[in-house]
């Protein structure tokens, strides 16, 4: 029994963290590079950076929210409209910390939430822009 405990653990888990598009537990669709740089060039997107405080200072997304930084109050970062666009992203497509930040949003009750698949790795091989920020 606590084989197949175990064996049902494992293989729930490297479907968790596969990071794989396809994958049933994502319900968080995936939005592009183009898609997202539109919606950052409008100004109707709100993003999370799930990468880490120390990543976040070196390197993020303008106007990201640290969510490593902003901890239990990151749903307090985020705004009023539940409908609004909300984008989770990492380290790159391997990368599934985004899912932490997505999760985050949906359980403060956010309908619009995707994630950028690329993270901050696909976003600056694509020529998009990145700041920095100083340490918390």
């Amino acid at each position: 029994m606590k084989t197949l405990i175990l064996a049902v653990l494992v293989a729930f888990s490297a479907a968790l963290w596969a990071g794989d598009k396809e994958c049933a537990d994502c319900a968080c669709p995936e939005i592009t590079q183009s898609e997202l740089a539109k919606a950052i060039e409008a100004k109707q997107v709100v993003l999370i950076d799930v990468n880490g405080t120390e990543s976040f200072t070196k390197a993020h997304i303008p106007g990201a929210i640290d969510a490593e930084a902003a901890g239990a109050d990151l749903a307090k970062q985020l705004p009023a409209d539940k409908g609004a666009l909300v984008v989770a992203y990492c380290g790159g497509p391997k990368c599934a910390a985004w899912k932490s930040g997505a999760s985050a949003a949906v359980e403060a009750g956010y309908t619009n939430v995707k994630h950028f698949k690329g993270g901050i790795s696909g976003w600056k091989e694509a020529g998009g822009t990145v700041e920095a920020a100083a340490a918390h």
